[in-house]
């Protein structure tokens, strides 16, 4: 009778187990839904790729955006705070006006990136790399958040606050 409880326990655990990882996988129909131009807060969009496509005014406060390909992508006036946005590549997007306030974006790849007027107030920065992004008129930021970031020498700040090269 042991082995039998002992076989039962072992099946409910790894059921449950698939089922956790099932609640961490990507949305595919989330995905397909944002990416034809709609908002989706607080959806799952773990992986998308949004790259080369334009998304502007949209809403994805609270959003898994974790390791989505933002790539040339334009996004302008779009709310992504309190967003999960870790280990997203957004080379050479435009942001214009976006709200970051409150996000994850830890390890985030910002490079090239356009951010006149966006709001990172609040925001995880650490490990973000800003080389080459143009924001001296972006919002929120801190000193201590920059602290935590990355750039390069052509990285546009705000008065006043700088970046550690990433070299």
């Amino acid at each position: 009778m042991k082995p039998l409880t002992l076989a039962a326990a072992a099946l409910a655990l790894a059921l449950s187990g698939a089922a956790a990882q099932d609640a961490a996988a990507q949305n595919a129909a989330q995905i397909e839904h944002s990416r034809d131009g709609a908002s989706c807060p607080h959806c799952n969009l773990f992986q998308a790729d949004f790259s080369n496509l334009e998304l502007k005014g949209r809403n994805f406060a609270g959003a898994r955006l974790r390791q989505a390909d933002m790539s040339a992508a334009v996004m302008n006036y779009t709310t992504m705070a309190g967003a999960d946005l870790r280990d997203v590549n957004a080379y050479g997007a435009v942001f214009t006006g976006v709200s970051f306030a409150g996000a994850n974006m830890t390890n985030a790849s910002l490079v090239g990136t356009y951010l006149e007027g966006a709001n990172f107030r609040g925001a995880n920065l650490a490990g973000v790399n800003f080389s080459g992004a143009e924001m001296d008129r972006a919002i929120g930021l801190t000193q201590a958040q920059l602290n935590e970031a990355c750039g390069d020498d052509s990285t546009q700040l705000p008065r006043g606050l700088w970046l550690r090269n990433c070299g």
